[in-house]
């Protein structure tokens, strides 16, 4: 089982952005509370369930262990990410 972070590429208030994802619900948490960042943080979305992280919180991500991906170079890799977060994300009615 394995946490994942993509590149800091989104920019959003003078900040570049990033997603932490997993392959269980359990990692990821486990993960975000690593890296301090809070629950409430959590992004349970249908477009995949994540936590955006900042580039510093990226990088204490990798730190302790986060496999880093690239939306350029893992394109494949990440499709399989991204679909896995939408398998866990909480179903919509």
């Amino acid at each position: 089982m394995t946490v994942y972070v993509d590149d800091a590429v989104t920019l959003w208030r003078g900040e570049r952005w990033a997603h932490l994802m997993a392959d269980t619900l359990d990692e990821l948490h486990a993960m975000a509370g690593a890296i301090g960042l809070p629950r409430r943080a959590f992004q349970d979305r249908p477009s995949g369930a994540h936590y955006d992280v900042t580039a510093d919180l990226r990088e204490a991500a990798l730190a302790h262990g986060a496999v880093a991906i690239s939306r350029h170079r893992d394109r494949a890799q990440v499709r399989r990410v991204i679909a896995r977060a939408r398998e866990l994300a909480s179903p919509r009615p």
